[in-house]
């Protein structure tokens, strides 16, 4: 006959194993349910794209790069391919849809290109300006906390 404390001992081992087959047999069903139809996803997302070609002719090709002209277009675009990649069960974005977007870019989007903002200093007066006005009252402050610190009578 075993001790009762033997069986205690095994309780948690046998909850972990128990645990350990419901797992498996819920992460079955749901593999088995939740299963991405690509093919599905690669027949409609097409259909997106020429959506967003047919609204992106209203729009003049010299503003292709401004993203206000087109931006409803485009918000348009990225929904439809969302919502046919979940009705093919797919999770969004994935590997797939990325690729066609990225082909839509390439197709509208290659020739706009970041201007980098060239950033200066500004004139010598202003930025002096702006340097001593910190350090002044830096030094105003630490001269009047010596001077109230050395008068013992204000602090009473």
């Amino acid at each position: 006959m075993e001790a009762p404390g033997c069986r205690r001992q095994q309780l948690p081992v046998l909850l972990l194993w128990v645990n350990g087959l419901m797992m498996l047999g819920f992460a079955g069903a749901r593999q088995q349910t939740n299963r991405c139809n690509e093919s599905l996803m690669l027949e409609k997302l097409p259909a997106c794209g020429k959506s967003f070609e047919e609204l992106m002719k209203k729009v003049d090709s010299k503003k292709w790069c401004n993203l206000t002209e087109f931006i409803m277009y485009y918000d348009n675009f990225t929904q439809c391919t969302e919502r046919e990649a979940n009705k093919a069960r797919c999770f969004w974005p994935n590997p797939l849809a990325e690729g066609f977007i990225t082909g839509i870019h390439k197709q509208f989007f290659s020739n706009c290109t970041s201007e980098k903002v060239h950033w200066e200093d500004p004139p010598d007066e202003i930025l002096i300006t702006l340097i001593l006005i910190p350090v002044m009252l830096t030094c105003a402050m630490i001269t009047l906390v010596v001077w109230c610190s050395k008068r013992s009578d204000i602090l009473v």
